[in-house]
């Protein structure tokens, strides 16, 4: 696997074009997407570091827009974008197992999201609510509907993501 040049045209188009679909299927589903209890369908392309390495910075910026557009605080904007960025670091660190892709974002988010509903938002609901609720919404998103795109796009990876995609 050769390695893909970073900020190369190409390289930067596939990052806008994974931000820009995480800011539609955010926006599509903005009444799932935030608040206390949330499942953010866009974090489902947590996946795509697997893919190509473009997805870490175009995954950030969709956090970062859709966090703006959707009426955010400043520390949600800061840490919940931090978070999804930390995830798809982490996800392409452990791309050469699959199933491990989407371990990072569940556990940035969760560890991330419920401190920032809690002392940025002032909910207060226990703690450990948070945690659960949005484990869960992550978990789902991340892992269950993660794993069904990546087994979607496994087939076509090279023509979306060029030769250098990783084979899984």
């Amino acid at each position: 696997m050769k390695k893909e040049p970073v900020f190369t045209p190409l390289f930067i188009a596939r990052a806008g074009m994974i931000a820009a679909l995480y800011v539609v299927l955010t926006m599509l589903f903005a009444p799932i997407s935030f608040k206390e209890v949330q499942v953010r369908i866009s974090e489902a392309l947590t996946i795509l570091p697997l893919f190509t390495p473009a997805a870490i910075p175009g995954l950030f910026v969709g956090c970062l827009i859709s966090n703006i557009l959707g009426g955010c605080i400043l520390w949600d904007i800061i840490f919940g974008s931090i978070a999804t960025l930390l995830g798809a670091i982490g996800g392409y660190m452990l791309r050469r197992n699959k199933w491990l892709v989407p371990v990072p974002a569940i556990v940035a988010n969760t560890i991330i999201v419920p401190l920032v509903l809690r002392f940025g938002y002032g909910v207060n609901l226990p703690f450990i609510l948070l945690v659960l609720s949005i484990a869960a919404g992550e978990f789902l998103s991340c892992f269950v509907l993660g794993e069904l795109l990546a087994k979607v796009l496994s087939p076509i990876r090279e023509m979306l993501f060029g030769e250098d995609s990783m084979a899984i």
